[in-house]
Parts: C-alpha cells; sequence; structure tokens
C-alpha cells in the first residue's frame, strides 16, 4: 500500500502544478465567461481527490464498502475524460498542460493497478471501514485532500459566478 499512497502523493501534488500553472496563470479560468462548465468539472474531480486522498489516508474500506474506493475512482476517471473532450473544444492546451495530463493519466493507471490487489483483499473481508495510519504518507494525503477541499469549493463558486454573468449578459443582449 506504500506505494499506492506515494503515487496518490505525486498525483496531488502534479494535480496542484496543473491547477496553479495552467488553470490559473496560463489560461486564468476562474475569469473567463467560456470556462463556466470546465470550472464544475474542475471542482466536481477536486471534491472526489478530497475523498480519495482523506478516504485512503486514514481508512481500509472493507467488504462492500471497498466498492466506495472504486466507484470513486470510476467517477473521476468519469469527470476527467468529460474535462479532457471539453478542454479540446474550448481552448489550446498548451505545451505544459498537455504533459501534465499525460503524467496525471499515466500515474492514475499504476496508482490504480497496484490499488486492485489491495482492494480485492479488502473486498474479501467482512464489512468496515478500519481506521489506520500510513505515517508521512496519511499526513501529506489530508493537506492536499484539505487543499482539493478548498480549490473544489473556490472553483465551484468561480463556475456559478461565470454561469450567473453569461446568463446576465445573455438577457441584457436580448433586451
Amino acid at each position: 500500500m506504500e506505494l499506492v499512497l506515494t503515487l496518490l502523493v505525486l498525483h496531488g501534488v502534479l494535480g496542484g502544478l496543473d491547477v496553479v500553472l495552467n488553470h490559473e496563470l496560463a489560461e486564468r479560468l476562474p475569469q473567463r465567461p467560456d470556462a463556466a462548465l470546465e470550472e464544475a468539472l474542475h471542482a466536481a474531480r477536486e471534491a472526489l481527490f478530497a475523498a480519495l486522498f482523506l478516504g485512503l489516508a486514514w481508512f481500509e474500506w472493507q467488504g462492500m464498502a471497498a466498492w466506495l474506493v472504486a466507484a470513486v475512482i470510476a467517477c473521476e476517471v468519469t469527470v476527467s475524460t468529460w474535462d479532457s473532450v471539453l478542454e479540446d473544444r474550448t481552448r489550446c492546451l498548451p505545451p505544459l498542460e498537455r504533459v501534465l495530463h499525460v503524467a496525471l493519466l499515466i500515474n492514475l493507471g499504476a496508482y490504480t493497478v497496484l490499488l486492485a490487489p489491495h482492494w480485492l483483499a479488502w473486498r474479501a473481508l467482512p464489512t468496515a471501514v478500519v481506521p489506520v495510519s500510513h505515517g508521512w504518507q496519511s499526513v501529506a494525503l489530508t493537506a492536499l485532500g484539505l487543499a482539493a477541499m478548498a480549490w473544489c469549493v473556490r472553483d465551484a463558486l468561480s463556475s456559478r459566478r461565470l454561469r450567473q454573468a453569461t446568463g446576465l449578459r445573455s438577457a441584457m443582449a436580448g433586451r
């Protein structure tokens, strides 16, 4: 499990770099009226990662509870795929953003494959959510989970503001 959690920490760091360098500094998505849906998808993905980071930092999800971990990962893949298609339709991604997305995709595959044997072992146990501690990895994943939750709220509010501004502009144009 140590390698899985290390790869999750790496995922959080790479994802954070993508958000700050590409979404915030280069593209300024929270200020772009055409980015309301993209910001909403980012908020959803950040909520999913907050759950994954915090959930795996401190708990083993045994029996039927293991399906929650699988569901979060499946939802994240769905949201990220939708976001990727949307990005290709709405803006030209800079090379750094494309490189980070490839690295994140490779890392997703790696931690998912490495998590699978643990997940299967958890599935074979009676249903329970068992507290655990993974030392520095639990602490790092907690910090990343809290950051993801904060950014989720920020992006959700940004999406709402952009949708409202776009609606207001549309209503004013109709006058």
